[in-house]
């Protein structure tokens, strides 16, 4: 078919055939689209829109694009999550091994860190010897034996949706949701799940800040995933402040081991991973309902297993053996700490999040261009939540930098990202919503 009278289609309007749909897909994994010709694609739909239909069928012609993962040999349910997004994001980390040790599969293919938010690859990649991008023989030894892997996508999963994401980032495409839901489901329908969970998050650290937009894109994502034959569901979940107390990659990996052998769980995190874990395994089969998904996972948390798992996965994917007993011996650490003093007594009122995030990757713990390398040690720590009380001079949060020139900018900016009251604040609902089919 040609490139132009399918663009022409949508550019006026009309809707694309799953045969078009195919056509296009094919000619991002081959090159026979122009990079001008999926622009241009791209913008009709950002203006157009798609209807459902579309949306379903280009998911799954860019699924088809490449390698799709058959886990039949697996003894127990394969699924999966996915978060759109924050800042002190690490549920993953968490939630992988958990789920794991109720008997569940977990094949997690994540990303690197997009603007302000974190990538689950990249903290991961901060455990000295660990293989996010394993080949195909270890990713499945890993998932067999551990019953988790958190992995990085592999050229051979979805090759039409990387070209088509590279080319939306550069040409102001990427907001669109039908777009959004075809790169995300792509991806996840390639790694042959059998069910998924979405952590759809809104607020002032969130892609989708306003509640309206996450829930348009909850809804489309859940749709459409169960369109295309993935039993899905969505929790909407809130981020107008950062989810674990640490956000930067070592400090979140340090954060999360914590969590699992339960030295220390941040209240907010534990409500979520909690809340995603029972979602996750009343979707495999392995739950009755919520409440009890929830007890089970909480099982798996408190008596160890999840963290023996998670030990696994790092250990079978090259990281140490004594990983969880000693990484912060084995974590890289940042040469300069220094904490954000508060400059008035009160409450934390509320919090910049999107400021957060920003101040790590300006610390270099994150991304200014796909192709940039990030210090995994920098960060910050010891964020203190909203409603948190706090006296004049004590710290907001503890900065790790690799310079005091670094800590000092960071530390005006996490200050000007608090805003302190004179009384404590209502607390907000965590989960605000749950979508299904």
């Amino acid at each position: 078919m040609l490139p132009q009278e399918i663009i022409r289609r949508k550019r006026d309007g009309g809707r694309l055939s799953e045969a078009e749909l195919r056509s296009f897909a094919a000619g991002l994994a081959d090159g026979s689209f122009g990079d001008g010709q999926v622009a241009a694609l791209a913008m009709a739909v950002f203006l157009r829109g798609m209807e459902r239909e579309e949306a379903v069928a280009l998911t799954l012609a860019m699924r088809d694009s490449g390698e799709v993962l058959d886990w039949s040999n697996l003894p127990g349910p394969v699924t999966d999550k996915h978060s759109t997004g924050g800042v002190g994001d690490n549920v993953s980390l968490m939630l992988a091994p958990i789920v794991a040790a109720c008997g569940a599969y977990v094949p997690m293919i994540s990303g690197r860190g997009l603007g302000h938010t974190g990538g689950t690859l990249d903290k991961m990649e901060s455990i000295p010897g660990y293989r996010a991008q394993p080949d195909s023989v270890l990713f499945r030894k890993t998932v067999r034996e551990a019953g988790c892997a958190i992995i990085g996508q592999t050229a051979r999963l979805a090759p039409a949706d990387r070209r088509f994401y590279a080319i939306r980032d550069v040409t102001g495409t990427v907001e669109s949701i039908p777009l959004i839901t075809a790169s995300i489901l792509s991806k996840k329908l390639a790694a042959g799940l059998q069910s998924l969970v979405l952590d759809v998050k809104t607020g002032n650290g969130a892609f989708m800040g306003t509640r309206k937009d996450a829930t348009a894109l909850a809804k489309s994502l859940v749709a459409v995933a169960n369109g295309a034959g993935l039993r899905t569901t969505a929790l909407l979940t809130d981020m107008d402040q950062p989810l674990a107390s640490a956000a930067g990659n070592a400090l979140e990996v340090a954060n999360a081991v914590d969590f699992l052998t339960g030295r220390a769980r941040d209240s907010r995190l534990e409500g979520v991973t909690l809340a995603l874990a029972a979602e996750m395994l009343v979707s495999a089969g392995l739950a009755a309902n919520a409440r009890k998904g929830r007890a089970k996972a909480l099982a798996a948390l408190d008596g160890g297993a999840a963290a023996e798992h998670f030990a696994r996965m790092v250990t079978t994917l090259g990281g140490p053996a004594d990983f969880v007993e000693k990484h912060e011996a084995i974590l890289p650490r940042a040469p300069v700490q220094l904490p954000v003093p508060a400059e008035r007594d009160g409450y934390v009122g509320e919090i910049a999040t999107r400021d957060i995030g920003l101040a790590v990757v300006a610390l270099g713990g994150g991304r200014t261009d796909p192709a940039a390398s990030i210090d995994p040690a920098v960060g910050l720590s010891s964020l203190l939540p909203i409603g948190a009380e706090v006296q004049r001079g004590e710290p907001l949060a503890l900065v790790h930098a690799r310079s005091k020139d670094g800590a000092a900018r960071a530390i005006a900016a996490i200050r000007d990202a608090y805003r302190i009251v004179e009384e404590r604040p209502a607390a907000a609902p965590l989960i605000l919503r749950r979508i299904a089919p």
